[in-house]
């Protein structure tokens, strides 16, 4: 809720004390953020989002510049300063429209945005298959930022056959359809599970409302239903489709740590 404001805010405070500020001019996901903290080349980044966590609790999460949240030992520096900062009068900022004038705030271009998406579709490990397979999905974005990115790389890959769940389709920081958009937990998916079953979907997937985590459910073509999966499961399957992928290529290592990984 006002997330945007927020943001804006943020990127003033840097502006006013000399620091070069980026800004996302949409909605936009975790990732694209940490991913966007290295390509273009900055020192730190800062997402302002709820998460999964409830909405009144609108966060402040730091970034340092390999995009990963800041450590602990970082983080207790930049800690330290705000204690010596008046929480009234300490905060210096400019207007938005001096900001840009001085080229201390620019908007973060679709450039940054589509190289994010290619290295996402660069990791495929079998390219092309998606056209072919066929497969019908059920999609909910939670209310949150990813149906755009989702969407445009599932597309991209050939996946076409997306049905949006209507009532989470859009952004909605008062997340009415479920009190804790979490996608780890059931209530969160009941919409797009009704849906799945309703629309005879291969799989339903779901990313919470910053899109950093993903739940899933899969069609049981052997007992029926759907089967849900937790982010250990999903990895899993993952990990050994690149191995079987790997070895069925001969291009497996003679002893791949991951082997020793999974066993």
């Amino acid at each position: 809720i006002k997330s945007d404001l927020f943001a804006k805010e943020a990127a003033l405070v840097m502006a006013k004390n000399g620091v070069h500020a980026h800004l996302f001019p949409q909605l936009t996901p975790t990732p694209t953020v940490s991913y966007a903290v290295r390509y273009l080349g900055c020192s730190a980044g800062i997402m302002i989002t709820a998460s999964h966590n409830p909405a009144k609790y609108n966060g402040y999460k730091a970034y340092g510049p390999d995009g990963c949240q800041m450590t602990d030992d970082a983080a207790a520096i930049v800690y330290e300063e705000i204690q010596k900062t008046d929480v009234l009068t300490g905060a210096k900022y400019m207007s938005f429209a001096e900001g840009v004038e001085e080229g201390l705030i620019r908007f973060v271009g679709d450039d940054c945005k589509r190289a994010l998406y290619d290295a996402i579709e660069s990791r495929q490990v079998r390219p092309g298959l998606c056209k072919t397979a066929g497969l019908k999905l059920v999609y909910s974005p939670l209310n949150g930022s990813g149906l755009v990115p989702v969407t445009q790389v599932l597309k991209d890959i050939g996946i076409t056959d997306i049905t949006i769940v209507p009532e989470q389709e859009y952004p909605n920081g008062y997340f009415t359809t479920c009190s804790y958009p979490n996608p780890e937990i059931f209530a969160a998916l009941e919409l797009g599970l009704n849906l799945a079953k309703e629309t005879d979907a291969d799989l339903m997937l779901a990313t919470d409302p910053d899109a950093d985590r993903l739940g899933v459910y899969c069609k049981d073509t052997v007992n029926g239903g759907y089967i849900s999966f937790t982010g250990n499961m999903s990895g899993m399957l993952i990990a050994e489709y690149i191995l079987r992928e790997r070895t069925e290529n001969g291009t497996m290592p003679e002893k791949p740590a991951l082997v020793e990984t999974i066993v």
